[in-house]
């Protein structure tokens, strides 16, 4: 078993305009509870984290009424406009804490339902490895490549031979994921994720399968789904 320390970086600096709401849709509350208290608990009570960090957004006025925000394991720093731009951020924060051959795990705010089994399951997995990887699952429907039409119609069916969905937390060496981030911005590459760095930095992540009810709460539909999906757990 590695020695490197696991730390947590929940990016919480955005204001997801898809939900249609009043407040970031880390604000929400499903249960009664914060999204963002859910999700940061769910992964505190089961990973043997050294510490985590969350990047906020300056004009974050939500945070001191969160659960978090009184959890001593919880530091915060600035965030920045896009996701990359806030893990470097956060990464930056951990400087003096984190050395180049721990683990960072990066997870979803909006990303609630994750299993305590899959985040065990990805840190078993992956403890060893040169690189890291992710959670996922491979995709089940069958998938339409549409004409980009106001009212798009089918161009073609894609093969889902191989395509899985990226989920979080995905977990990298801190040193190798600053360096690739680093890199893939100054390149102007789109991150949409962390493993997109790694890949763009030749660093080919592992796919560790996951539950697929380990939804993103993205437009307000998924509020109901997610509330369903933990009270079942």
């Amino acid at each position: 078993m590695s020695d490197s320390k696991l730390w947590l970086i929940v990016p919480a600096a955005g204001i997801g305009r898809r939900m249609q709401a009043e407040l970031p849709k880390q604000y929400l509350r499903i249960h009664s509870r914060f999204i963002l208290d859910i999700t940061l608990s769910r992964l505190l009570e089961s990973l043997p984290l050294a510490g985590c960090m969350v990047p906020l957004s300056p004009d974050d006025r939500w945070w001191p009424d969160s659960e978090a925000s009184r959890d001593g394991r919880v530091q915060t720093c600035t965030g920045g406009d896009e996701r990359a731009d806030s893990v470097l951020a956060a990464l930056a924060a951990l400087a003096g804490q984190a050395s180049a051959h721990d683990w960072v795990l990066v997870h979803d705010a909006a990303r609630p339902c994750v299993h305590p089994d899959d985040l065990a399951r990805l840190v078993d997995t992956l403890i060893e490895h040169p690189i890291g990887g992710l959670l996922a699952s491979p995709v089940a429907d069958t998938l339409k490549r549409a004409d980009g039409a106001s009212e798009p119609e089918v161009r073609e069916t894609v093969d889902r031979g191989g395509l899985w969905r990226a989920f979080t937390p995905q977990m990298f060496r801190y040193g190798a994921l600053a360096d690739a981030l680093q890199k893939a911005v100054a390149a102007g590459q789109p991150v949409t994720d962390e493993s997109s760095a790694m890949e763009f930095s030749g660093n080919m992540p592992v796919l560790v399968e996951g539950r697929p009810d380990n939804i993103k709460v993205t437009v307000p539909a998924d509020l109901e789904l997610a509330s369903f999906i933990l009270g079942r757990f």
